[in-house]
């Protein structure tokens, strides 16, 4: 059985090691063939997943598709259990666990010691601040920034702290659409402990400009979270480069793994522990010593026990298929389905909530409309998903998307 993206599904190989020369065909095949990289794939693609062919699918940014791999592999976890039992964790299921980091360090340029499996960004964002709180107290900085267009469980962590002396600044927006950088930069001094804020706004799709923040908080004195949900698997990554301290996702939106699996990438030179840790974050996890809590001296330390196992393997269905395709090719394809739809709702009269730069658009497109829960019900009757945030219809094409998709939808939109 072939994959839609030119690899071999299964066929008793191992994944990772199919992943680099999926992924260099994937590069080789990134020329537009009709406009759009993986043009000449697409088909293929879009049979890995079913839904498409049912329904103009354009909530990526909520909710990836589901692949057939993804159902595939999990399909093998029931079946290793079913088979094997607890045999089956010390070698299946744990190498399965680090292909999964593996996977997830790909798709920020990063090394699998670097990735540390989280059941949510919730608690990524609980554990980094218990190190960072712990490290600061001797400092003195007791203050977090962050911004009104961030994900609101980012803020409510940190809100839910005061209590506890914390200061929170949360930065304005003068447009719902940005953050200036100077505003944050103002806002970051000798007292910020740590700078959490978003690669790509789900308010807006607004990215910013990552590395500049890295600076801001460096400069500062400051750790810097960046929250990369809403740009990982859509837009290429390079954390490394960047030089973020920590840098968290998950593989339930553009990286098509479903829910409860996330991630939290550590910069290598941060040298704080976590002040919760747990058997799967020590050194000598399988010695089951109650009395040695030394810390793993990779991101590991910072993992809050056992990760959901059969979650992983759906995750790890989904983030095969698009590193076999390549995140480089499928941001140019997303890029050029989303200005296709741009220019069909602008030529229509419809006012899109987007950064005045195009340069700094994602694929996520926002669109005012009077009745936007209506709308996307509308859609929805006509077997077109979308979603809305308040009074904007949220449109987010991705890799398995096409032209006729945005045909769909505009049309479908004009009718309400």
């Amino acid at each position: 059985m072939r994959d839609d993206c030119g690899g071999s599904l299964m066929e008793g190989k191992d994944i990772l090691n199919q992943h680099a020369s999926a992924s260099a065909a994937a590069d080789a095949a990134a020329t537009p063939v009709s406009g759009l990289p993986l043009d000449d794939r697409v088909d293929e693609l879009r049979r890995q997943f079913p839904i498409v062919s049912r329904k103009a699918y354009l909530n990526s940014n909520s909710l990836g598709a589901l692949s057939l791999r993804s159902l595939d592999e999990h399909r093998r976890f029931e079946e290793l259990w079913n088979e094997m039992g607890a045999g089956a964790w010390y070698e299946i299921w744990v190498a399965k666990l680090e292909e999964v980091r593996e996977s997830f360090g790909r798709t920020v340029g990063a090394g699998a010691d670097t990735i540390a499996l989280m059941p949510s960004v919730s608690a990524a964002v609980a554990v980094v601040w218990g190190a960072v709180a712990a490290s600061a107290r001797a400092t003195g900085r007791n203050r977090v920034v962050l911004t009104e267009l961030d994900f609101p469980t980012v803020g409510h962590h940190f809100l839910s702290q005061r209590a506890n002396g914390l200061e929170v600044e949360i930065v304005s927006s003068p447009d719902g659409i940005h953050v200036p950088l100077e505003s944050i930069r103002e806002a970051v001094d000798e007292r910020t402990a740590l700078l959490a804020t978003s690669h790509v706004f789900f308010t807006s799709g607004n990215t910013q400009d990552a590395a500049e923040l890295t600076r801001i908080a460096h400069d500062s004195g400051a750790f810097i979270l960046l929250d990369a949900y809403q740009s990982n698997g859509q837009l290429e990554i390079d954390a490394p480069a960047l030089g973020v301290d920590f840098l968290v996702g998950g593989a339930l939106k553009w990286l098509c793994g479903g829910p409860g699996m996330a991630y939290l990438h550590v910069r290598p030179e941060v040298r704080i522990d976590p002040v919760t840790l747990s058997w799967f974050g020590v050194e000598n996890q399988f010695l089951f010593d109650i009395r040695d809590a030394t810390p793993r001296a990779d991101a590991r330390r910072f993992e809050l026990g056992t990760p959901a196992t059969g979650v992983a393997y759906t995750a790890a269905g989904g983030l095969s298929v698009l590193l076999e395709c390549g995140i480089a090719a499928i941001e140019q394809r997303n890029r050029g389905l989303a200005q296709d739809l741009r220019d069909r709702l602008a030529d229509l009269g419809y006012g899109l909530h987007q950064a005045a730069d195009p340069a700094a658009r994602s694929a996520l497109v926002l669109v005012e409309h009077e009745d936007a829960p209506g709308a996307v019900h509308h859609l929805a009757e006509r077997h077109i998903i979308v979603d809305h945030r308040g009074p904007l219809v949220r449109f987010s094409p991705h890799f398995y998307n096409t032209i006729e998709d945005n045909e769909r939808a505009v049309a479908a939109l004009a009718g309400t």
